[in-house]
């Protein structure tokens, strides 16, 4: 039995000061690599709300149900920065590292010798299937995806049925301000579990590089949650988000 890098990495402390293509392979399947399941959260979805996970590496994205916890997302969401977005001239996705790359120091799971896609699959995906032989390639497995609420059954030999979505969008971080950034920020910015989130691979490729303002996530309960993590980030990399995304982020939370 194998326990989810997640899981394992749940004890990594992050110092914040605020409250697809992966290993390659056959895919022969060892039966006894099984990891352990997320648990079902209070108002639906699976694992944990942003509230108590700020670094990241606990699995899945809860809704915030609770009018104290909604009171302390508005006031997290509060503190976020607000600009303009620039132009997306020079924005090249090689610009923040090679996809998925495992040797972005200073976030977690970097140099555990598995690239960061399999690392988010086997840190949310329940009743987890490895390739034979190996303790990292995730070739099956379910997930039960915060965006749409549905339980997609995964296999990698239909990848894209489930992506990794970056929640603040990388084209969105270049034009807010990561264009300016050195080239191991932005490396961190794309491999940071905080900012990474596997989700039903349509409703990820609808949301393209949109802010708040622009795409929320289909199920209405997870976008207090989705506005929580999205402002963790942005405030974690100093950031700003536009102006009409702050309110929107603030709505979604009763403000």
């Amino acid at each position: 039995m194998r326990v989810s890098r997640g899981r394992a990495a749940g004890g990594v402390v992050l110092l914040l000061g605020v409250v697809l293509a992966g290993c390659d392979g056959e895919l022969g399947v060892d039966p006894s690599s099984t990891a352990t399941s997320a648990p079902r959260a209070p108002g639906g979805g699976s694992g944990a709300g942003p509230l108590g996970n700020p670094d990241g590496t606990e699995p899945g994205l809860a809704p915030v149900v609770s009018e104290s916890d909604r009171r302390t997302a508005r006031q997290l969401i509060e503190t976020v920065r607000t600009a303009g977005r620039g132009p997306r001239t020079g924005y090249e996705r090689d610009k923040f590292g090679y996809a998925w790359m495992d040797t972005a120091d200073g976030v977690p799971l970097a140099r555990n010798g598995c690239d960061t896609r399999n690392d988010l699959l086997a840190r949310d995906g329940q009743e987890v299937r490895l390739r034979s032989g190996s303790d990292c390639v995730v070739v099956s497995m379910t997930l039960s995806d915060p965006y749409t609420g549905k339980d997609i059954d995964w296999k990698k030999q239909k990848a894209t049925a489930v992506q990794i979505d970056h929640m603040v969008p990388l084209s969105y971080a270049w034009q807010l301000g990561a264009a300016r950034w050195n080239e191991e920020k932005r490396e961190r910015l794309a491999n940071d579990p905080l900012n990474l989130l596997p989700v039903d691979g349509p409703a990820n490729s609808s949301k393209g590089d949109s802010g708040p303002a622009s795409w929320l996530p289909p199920d209405r309960k997870i976008r207090c949650a989705y506005a929580v993590r999205f402002a963790q980030v942005a405030l974690k990399y100093e950031l700003p988000v536009t102006a009409p995304d702050k309110r929107t982020m603030l709505a979604q939370c009763g403000g």
